[in-house]
């Protein structure tokens, strides 16, 4: 594979068309090459092959979940809108850190325009991600 500064990883019409012309990869060079993999301090790339196949499942609209939450539990789901508190904080909540398999000490970079907030995730090294 061709060494280049890592990107965005794929989703949605942009994932599903790629994995379509890398046909006759394995599903690990596919998740490679759409930008599903970290590389750990010592420079190993580690493909992530769990967020390839859930952000597959996404992009396809297929829902594993049903109506209910993962915790069997219901309340609300995302809805893709959030209020400014009384208190003056956002809170994104844990539906949607939820799809975005994030964990506690995840990390953003804030970057502020003129009507809008936008958060970058700041790459995590996993050791176990992979097993």
């Amino acid at each position: 594979m061709s060494k280049k500064k890592k990107s965005e990883p794929l989703t949605g019409e942009a994932l599903l068309k790629k994995v379509k012309e890398l046909e006759n990869l394995s599903k690990e060079e596919k998740a490679r090459e759409c930008g599903y993999y970290t590389v750990t301090k010592n420079g190993v790339e580690r493909v992530n092959m769990m967020k390839f196949l859930n952000a597959l499942i996404d992009a396809e609209g297929i829902e594993l979940d049903g109506k209910a939450s993962p915790n069997g539990r219901g309340g609300r789901s995302a809805s893709y809108r959030i209020s400014v508190q009384s208190n003056g904080n956002l809170l994104i909540g844990a539906a949607y850190t939820k799809q975005m398999d994030l964990r506690p000490g995840d990390e953003f970079e804030i970057s502020l325009g003129r009507k809008h907030i936008h958060l970058k995730q700041i790459d995590r090294i996993d050791d176990d991600d992979e097993l």
